[in-house]
């Protein structure tokens, strides 16, 4: 289908404003996107990550991912918003641990796919997913992109809308839109701004201060070696790294059944050649060989973990890896927050806290979406009421 156009009779702050599905970020030019980007939206909402993945052919119908971006344009044909949008029929990949919520629908007769997912692919971090100009109320750059998004899956067939991953300042502004919230939870550390890593293993409880303090000792003990390649090391050669980190990834893909290779050879050069200081490498080396690592991907006050693998095992290496030695980084760099990425209660044990992240649903039966409104609402204040019992019960953490 071209792009498609609705005209909006609406005037926002004096505007008229067309609302269109554009098929092909590519479509849109990249000063147009990103200059809706404000600090703490890069690297995932940036024009260069989303076109990479499309352009590599990650993104693409073969592929169960049907680009269909929700964009706004205002006078002189100018993007005053946009959300990276696209149509799926399963829920691969978009990490919206929806399988039973489909069961549910599919088991009172309702329709769950083909749906609209309004995220970022491949990805469960927390973020802003309604990108609006600085002179745009952002409520009402939201108000605008719904208003396409449902009349477009009106149009087209598509059974409901998601808005994933979105931030909690978002969450108004999607409810005043007609969508019903739901909280899931992760686990995030936060840096109190600890001078040492020993200040930090001071947060925690005795018991689990000195399990840490013993998982961490084992690398060395291993004659492994944990450092992080970032910067001039990785522009000196990307592609040497890119070809270290893919091979990593496949590591883990191909290891368990569930495994899928999401990201291909080509979208890791991507990654390596054009996000610059954007993406960081944690490699364990033994022997002048690396065993082990982690992709990592950072914005001015978050650091993301992605993606793990290795080539050998050794105990607490994961551990290791993954959380210990980017804690420490966190705490030398100055990070706020380390979003260690989906699920993982063992991350608790080791510093975590459990964090409320939040998405948005619409779903064009209105029946179904009064139903699931009332259920989402239940479980999302299940969720918030064990998140804060959880904190008032932890004067440490751990």
């Amino acid at each position: 289908m071209d792009d498609a156009a609705a005209q909006a009779g609406d005037r926002t702050e004096q505007r008229q404003v067309e609302l269109r599905i554009v098929q092909s970020i590519a479509d849109i030019p990249q000063e147009a996107w990103d200059r809706l980007l404000r600090p703490g939206d890069r690297p995932f909402l940036s024009w260069t990550f989303l076109e990479a993945l499309e352009r590599n052919g990650c993104v693409a119908p073969d592929r169960g991912w049907l680009p269909f971006h929700l964009t706004a344009w205002g006078a002189d044909d100018d993007l005053i918003a946009a959300a990276p949008a696209y149509i799926k029929n399963d829920g691969m990949g978009d990490f919206s641990r929806d399988w039973a919520f489909g069961d549910a629908v599919q088991a009172v007769g309702g329709r769950f796919y083909p749906k609209l997912v309004v995220g970022v692919p491949f990805s469960p971090v927390t973020g802003r997913r309604i990108l609006a100009a600085a002179d745009l109320d952002p409520s009402v750059a939201a108000r605008l992109l719904v208003q396409l998004a449902a009349h477009t899956a009106r149009e087209v067939g598509l059974a409901s809308v998601h808005v994933l991953y979105h931030s909690d300042g978002e969450a108004p502004a999607l409810a005043d839109a007609g969508l019903s919230q739901r909280v899931m939870v992760q686990y995030h550390w936060h840096n109190y701004d600890y001078r040492t890593p020993d200040d930090w293993l001071l947060r925690l409880r005795s018991k689990r201060r000195t399990q840490c303090r013993r998982e961490r000792r084992e690398p060395a003990s291993q004659g492994i070696a944990i450092r992080t390649v970032r910067g001039q090391e990785i522009a000196g050669d990307p592609e040497h790294w890119a070809e270290t980190a893919f091979r990593l990834y496949c590591t883990t893909c191909d290891r368990y059944m569930w495994g899928g290779r999401y990201l291909n050879r080509e979208m890791f050069s991507d990654l390596f050649t054009l996000l610059g200081n954007e993406v960081e490498l944690v490699v364990a080396e033994r022997e002048d060989r690396v065993v082990a690592g982690a992709i990592n991907l950072r914005s001015d006050t978050h650091l993301y973990g992605r993606y793990w693998g290795c080539h050998e095992q050794h105990r607490f290496l994961h551990f290791n890896v993954c959380l210990y030695h980017s804690i420490d980084e966190c705490i030398e760099r100055g990070v706020q927050v380390f979003e260690g990425g989906a699920g993982g209660e063992h991350k608790i044990s080791r510093g975590f806290e459990p964090a409320p992240v939040y998405s948005s649903h619409l779903f064009m039966d209105e029946k179904l979406n009064s139903l699931l409104g009332a259920a989402l609402e239940r479980d999302a204040k299940r969720h918030l009421e064990g998140i804060e019992a959880w904190r008032g019960n932890r004067a440490q953490l751990g």
